[in-house]
């Protein structure tokens, strides 16, 4: 059947409304460096959909309403990069064509509190998951760390599938680490089907998780309790330029938001807080060319 818009609300307005949003955003205030030549006020177009993990050309099409049915996770995406107010959040999800999001669905906003926070972390690998563990989003020192993340779409982007079925990642384990951070992410993702039963984007990410791979399922109808959680622990990535460094991992969860943020860091003065810090420089490079 096809999505109503709401009485009054013609296409254009959606591109407009994203048009006068990105024109008041400061360039410097989401990462974005700015030259002398810099005529623009706001964000460019192509800076934009890179922020928001979409491409230019649709996002051109988006503000001149040549295209006028974006899906729910563009509107947040371009929201998260905009930094939209949560009443201008809720404005765009309506001009899209939405139902604003309920309290009964996951959140994944990120509010300005949030966003700050970010911000004063933008030196360190910072990771942002929802209640699913799918990645909200990754600041560049993370993808430095831990490999670019801006290409992931759809059940790449959930952390759970990741560990259970995805690639191999930078995160060394000893098979016992790895069977309890499996159980522990399913133990947290049982506790979020609780608390918002009628999400069914959360539904729906379980049976894919479970026709994915049949350890989700063994984890998720496990009877045994999960081990003890470790929310501060060190962790051995493998970097391909610099090679293994251990790194504190600490996880903030943010009890209103129901976000976990995944902050890496290294004692000041050692040889792991070296190679961290060339390996953002390296990655950081590499990103940007």
């Amino acid at each position: 059947m096809p999505r109503s818009r709401l009485d009054g609300v013609e296409p254009w307005e959606f591109g407009r409304s994203l048009r006068r949003w990105r024109d008041r955003v400061v360039p410097d205030a989401v990462g974005v460096p700015t030259g002398r030549r810099r005529r623009a006020t706001g964000l460019r177009r192509e800076e934009l959909a890179q922020l928001a993990g979409i491409s230019a050309d649709y996002l051109t099409r988006l503000e001149q309403g040549r295209a006028t049915t974006p899906s729910a996770q563009v509107v947040e995406a371009l929201a998260r990069a905009l930094r939209l107010s949560a009443p201008e959040r809720d404005l765009l999800y309506r001009l899209a064509g939405h139902a604003t999001p309920s309290l009964d669905v996951v959140p994944s906003h990120l509010t300005p509190s949030v966003q700050r926070l970010l911000d004063r972390l933008s030196g360190t690998p910072v990771v942002v998951y929802d209640a699913t563990w799918t990645l909200v989003v990754a600041n560049a020192p993370y993808d430095a760390l831990m490999g670019d993340t801006t290409a992931w779409r759809g059940l790449e982007r959930n952390s759970i599938w990741r560990n259970l079925a995805g690639p191999p990642n930078r995160v060394v384990h000893t098979p016992r680490e790895q069977a309890d951070h499996e159980a522990l992410l399913v133990a947290d993702l049982r506790l979020t089907a609780s608390r918002y039963p009628a999400d069914q984007s959360l539904r729906r990410l379980i049976a894919d998780l479970g026709h994915a791979t049949p350890r989700f399922t063994e984890l998720w109808n496990a009877e045994a309790p999960p081990p003890p959680p470790d929310l501060s622990k060190r962790k051995v990535i493998d970097h391909p330029a610099v090679g293994r460094l251990t790194l504190d991992c600490d996880t903030l969860v943010v009890a209103g938001d129901d976000l976990r943020i995944g902050v890496y860091t290294a004692e000041p003065g050692t040889e792991d807080a070296d190679r961290l810090a060339l390996a953002i420089v390296l990655g950081t490079q590499s990103l940007t060319v």
